[in-house]
């Protein structure tokens, strides 16, 4: 079975190490993947590493806006990649294209007309109102070619939006997974960051790890470590991450320069992009995940299976995750004063972190391994691509006897 997976940018970031994932443990005796993306960034790299199939398309340059200037110039983008998407699709033939993402949907779903193949839109966003939005909804709702998967309920819900009655039950919910493999409590490894770094015995370790953008609430997050040092000073705080997208590398000078305005410089860190990160998250005491949106969470399970307690944000996908006080700490998202208190909470309580520590690692393990969720993807795409065979053999059945 041929699978085409498109991906409309070649920065990787949460979506993209998924689909890292699935490229590395799909089963090739069953699925044979080719990967289309743009040449810019390190995706084509890592998965040329991995021995897929990389073919180069340019990137699409398309996001939500009120300009109208700017919607024609995205306009142009869209046609132009959509024109080279479809030579993809025409050469190769595949039995479904996986689109990983919304705006790769849009573009695979309307370069693939008249061609019969089934798109499988994976769904790692979360639509924002914004009357674009309704016409996605519509366009995705109105093809009969196009399935859906959610990496959430909190993502399915807000893609179906008010349109359930549309979309029927095409969107199947695949909770993201982890390479359990890659994290796991390694001591040998936190001894080696914590010299690295240079940390005292007595330091307690807080860290956020992701990409460095206002929606990941970093800024948020300094105010109420500034306010959690009164009451623990011995804290330190790591910001693991990169700006990758638009105008966040001006975010990460608003960073900067809050922690020297709130006079916390020296107890705050920005590390940048980091290869270790399961190094980085078994040295952590306590991850922080403070998000104003938050499809799933990646990180969340990633802290968890190395053994790390989570305190984070209730929103959107994350409460799909953490059961508050049993295996990680959750609090209500825009809530510094809140933040505060669970990083202080917790930072006292290391039996009690511990405890939840241990859940959250049994938690991962037992419902967010990639061998689950590769089971469940591979099960959806057989579905998908027996049903359209069939579906075609049926025509092809009516048609002969029609002539007949």
């Amino acid at each position: 079975m041929k699978i085409l997976f498109y991906n409309h940018t070649g920065q990787v970031s949460g979506a993209e190490r998924m689909l890292l994932m699935i490229l590395s443990l799909m089963d090739r005796k069953t699925f044979e993947p080719c990967l289309v993306c743009p040449a810019e960034g390190t995706l084509k790299k890592l998965a040329t590493e991995l021995d897929v199939r990389v073919e180069e398309l340019k990137s699409l340059d398309a996001r939500f806006t009120w300009r109208v200037d700017h919607l024609f110039r995205y306009a142009i983008s869209f046609v132009s990649v959509m024109r080279e998407l479809r030579r993809k699709v025409t050469n190769h033939r595949p039995d479904l294209v996986h689109a990983n993402s919304i705006r790769a949907g849009l573009v695979a779903t309307a370069a693939t007309v008249g061609l019969k193949t089934r798109i499988a839109w994976h769904l790692h966003d979360l639509l924002p109102g914004h009357p674009i939005s309704t016409l996605i909804r519509l366009f995705a709702g109105l093809s009969k070619r196009t399935e859906l998967i959610a990496v959430s309920e909190a993502v399915a819900r807000n893609f179906r939006g008010q349109l359930s009655w549309l979309m029927g039950d095409r969107v199947s919910v695949i909770l993201n997974a982890i390479d359990l493999d890659k994290f796991h409590p390694d001591q040998f490894a936190k001894r080696r960051i914590r010299k690295e770094m240079r940390f005292r015995e007595s330091d307690l370790i807080i860290g956020t790890v992701g990409q460095v953008t206002p929606r990941k609430g970093q800024l948020e997050l300094l105010g109420a470590f500034r306010h959690a040092l009164d009451k623990s000073p011995n804290m330190v705080l790591l910001i693991v991450g990169a700006p990758l997208f638009n105008r966040d590398h001006e975010y990460l000078d608003t960073l900067k320069r809050t922690a020297t305005e709130l006079g916390i410089a020296n107890k705050v860190r920005l590390l940048g992009p980091r290869s270790d990160i399961g190094a980085i998250m078994q040295t952590l005491d306590l991850l922080v995940v403070n998000s104003k949106a938050e499809p799933f969470g990646l990180v969340i399970l990633e802290a968890m299976a190395c053994g790390t307690t989570v305190v984070a944000a209730a929103v959107d996908g994350i409460p799909e995750i953490i059961q508050h006080g049993e295996n990680g700490w959750l609090i209500s998202p825009g809530d510094e004063a809140a933040l505060a208190e669970g990083i202080v909470h917790l930072g006292r309580r290391p039996e009690y972190r511990a405890r939840l520590a241990n859940r959250g690692m049994q938690h991962a393990e037992a419902y967010f391994s990639a061998d689950r969720y590769l089971l469940d993807l591979h099960a959806f795409y057989r579905s998908r691509i027996e049903n359209s065979h069939s579906a075609e053999s049926t025509t092809g059945v009516t048609e002969v006897a029609e002539v007949a």
